[in-house]
C-alpha cells in the first residue's frame, strides 16, 4: 500500500520492540524489520487471530515465520519472515481473522529548526511563568494555560499521559522527574541499540531526535527553561518511533504501524488516562478493502476499539498537508479516521512584531493544517513562522546535537504541536472525571472557544481548546 507523509514538519522512525508488557509477555523478540523509507514492510504482516496464542505460533512456525509480538487478549499479533505464499497460506488457517502487510510513514525534517539555550536556575515549576523563555510562549497565554494555573491548576502526578513518539529526552531539566520510567517502553529495537552505543545504561525510551521530547514538555513541563500546558502531570515514554540516515543533511525517520498499535495497546494496559500521538498518514482505502491486505483498516480498529476499553483517551495530529478530512477521497488518514480519537488542527499568528511579540491573529487556522467538519474535533496552537512553538529538546538528540551540551528549548511548528495542547488540557480534566473517554471528551469540546463558522466548524472543530474553561 502506498502512503504519503501528513506531518512534514517532522521526523520520525523505525520499528522493533522490547520485552512485552507483562500481560503480553506471551509473544517473543524484537521485531525485526527491513531498512524502507516508507510503505510496506517486506515479509512482516500484522494479524488478527482467535482461539488462542499457541496455534498461531505453530501456524506461523510451520510457514517459515516468526511471531514477534502478540496480545493475546485483543488477539493482535505481529509475525515477521513470511513470503507471500505463506502469508495467503496463513490467512485461510482459522485461527486468523484478518491478516495485513505491516506499513511505516516516512515524514520529512522541519526545514528550519530554531535552536535556544536557556538559563534554568531563577524559575519554578510551581509558578511556570516564570520560565526562562516564558515570554516568547504566545501559545500556552492563547489557550489560557497561565489563568488556569492562577487558579491553581497545574495538573496532578496521579494523571498520566502516554507520548507515542520518539521517546523523551528524560534528563533535561523540565523532564527531570515527569517521566514514569518504570512505565515507559521502547518498541523499536533499531533505536535501542543507537541509544546504548552512544549512551550506556541510558533508558530506552531515549529520545534521539528531539521530537518526542518537544511533544511531552508541551504536556508537562518543570516550566524550568519552558512551561507546558501542565507542570505536575506525569508522562510515559513510548517509543514507537526511530531516526534513520543520521549523518544526512536531512535526516529521515519512519514510525511502523506495528509499533505504534503495539504502543497504544502498552498505554492502555499500563493505566495512562491519555496517549498522544503527533504522527500519522494516509494510504488508499482500496488498498485497504481489496488484494492481498484487505483487513488494514479492521485491524486499527480493533486495537483503537481495546484503548477505548480500557479508558484511554487518544489525541491525535490531524497532519499538515493542508487538505479536507472530509472530502479526501479515497485517502484513509491515519489516525484521525480512526474511532474514537480527537483529532487536532493547529493555529498560529499571522505576524509578529518579534521573538517576544506582539503576536497577530493567534488563532487563525495555519495553512498547513489539515482541516474537516467530522474529522476535527478541537483546534490549539501549531505555531506558524511569525510564532513557533517553544519546548524543551532532548539532551540525547543525535540529530541537534548541540542539545546534548546543556539546557535548550527549539521552536517548530505543526500540527504535531497542537496535539499535545490538547492532551495537556485532557489530562486537567482527567483530574476531575477521570479515566473517562467520553467524559473528557465532552468537556473538551464543550469548553472550547467557538471560532469561524457557529458550532461545528471545518477549521476548528468545537472551537480552540481553553484551560481554564476546562478546569471550571
Amino acid at each position: 500500500m502506498k502512503r504519503k507523509s501528513l506531518l512534514p514538519f517532522i521526523v520520525l522512525l523505525l520499528p522493533s520492540c522490547t520485552e512485552l508488557p507483562t500481560e503480553t509477555r506471551e509473544a517473543t523478540p524484537a521485531f525485526s524489520v527491513g531498512q524502507g523509507l516508507g510503505g510496506a514492510i517486506d515479509g512482516q504482516y500484522l494479524v488478527a487471530f482467535q482461539g488462542g496464542l499457541a496455534p498461531l505460533n505453530e501456524e506461523v512456525n510451520a510457514l517459515g515465520g516468526a511471531v514477534v509480538y502478540a496480545h493475546a487478549r485483543v488477539g493482535f499479533a505481529v509475525v515477521a519472515g513470511l513470503t507471500e505464499e505463506a502469508a495467503a497460506q496463513l490467512k485461510l488457517k482459522p485461527t486468523v481473522r484478518q491478516i495485513a502487510l505491516d506499513d511505516e510513514t516516512l515524514l520529512d525534517e522541519p526545514g528550519d529548526l530554531t535552536v535556544e539555550a536557556a538559563d534554568p536556575s531563577v524559575a519554578s515549576a510551581e509558578a511556570p511563568q516564570t520560565s526562562f523563555f516564558f515570554a516568547r510562549q504566545w501559545h500556552l497565554r492563547a489557550i489560557g494555560a497561565d489563568q488556569a494555573w492562577a487558579a491553581g491548576r497545574l495538573g496532578s502526578p496521579s494523571v498520566k499521559v502516554a507520548i507515542l513518539d520518539t521517546g523523551l529526552g528524560y534528563t533535561h531539566a523540565d523532564l527531570a522527574g515527569r517521566v514514569d520510567l518504570a512505565n515507559s517502553v521502547s518498541f523499536v529495537a533499531s533505536d535501542d541499540a543507537l541509544v546504548q552505543a552512544n549512551f550506556p545504561g541510558a533508558h530506552p525510551v531515549a529520545d534521539l531526535h528531539y521530537h518526542g521530547t518537544h511533544v511531552g514538555a508541551t504536556v508537562a513541563s518543570n516550566a524550568l527553561a519552558a512551561a507546558g500546558v501542565t507542570s505536575g502531570v506525569t508522562l510515559i515514554g513510548v517509543k514507537v518511533c526511530r531516526v534513520i540516515n543520521l549523518g544526512t543533511p536531512q535526516v529521515n525517520a519512519t514510525c511502523p504501524t506495528s509499533s505504534v498499535l503495539a504502543g497504544i495497546l502498552h498505554a492502555a494496559d499500563v493505566g495512562a488516562h491519555v496517549a498522544n500521538m503527533s504522527l500519522g498518514g494516509t494510504f488508499n482505502r482500496r488498498d485497504a478493502s481489496g488484494g492481498p491486505n484487505p483487513s488494514f483498516i479492521a485491524i486499527i480498529n480493533t486495537v483503537f476499539n481495546y484503548a477505548k476499553q480500557k479508558n484511554l483517551t487518544m489525541v491525535v495530529a490531524a497532519g499538515n498537508a493542508a487538505i479536507d478530512l472530509d472530502h479526501n477521497g479515497n485517502q484513509y488518514a491515519a489516525y484521525c479516521d480512526a474511532p474514537h480519537v480527537i483529532c487536532v488542527s493547529a493555529t498560529g499568528p499571522t505576524a509578529s512584531g518579534g521573538v517576544n511579540g506582539p503576536w497577530t491573529d493567534v488563532d487563525a487556522l495555519a495553512g498547513y493544517s489539515n482541516y474537516g467538519r467530522a474529522a476535527v474535533a478541537v483546534a490549539a496552537p501549531g505555531g506558524t513562522s511569525p510564532g513557533l512553538i517553544w519546548e524543551a529538546c532532548s539532551t540525547f538528540s543525535l540529530v541537534v546535537a548541540v542539545c546534548q551540551t546543556g539546557t535548550f528549548i527549539v521552536g517548530i511548528g505543526g500540527t504535531s504541536m497542537a496535539s499535545p495542547h490538547t492532551a495537556g488540557v485532557a489530562a486537567l480534566i482527567a483530574e476531575d472525571v477521570g479515566r473517562s473517554p467520553s467524559k473528557i471528551r465532552a468537556k473538551l469540546l464543550k469548553t472550547a472557544d467557538d471560532l469561524g463558522q457557529p458550532g461545528t466548524d471545518p477549521f476548528y472543530g468545537a472551537g480552540r481548546i481553553n484551560a481554564l474553561r476546562a478546569i471550571q
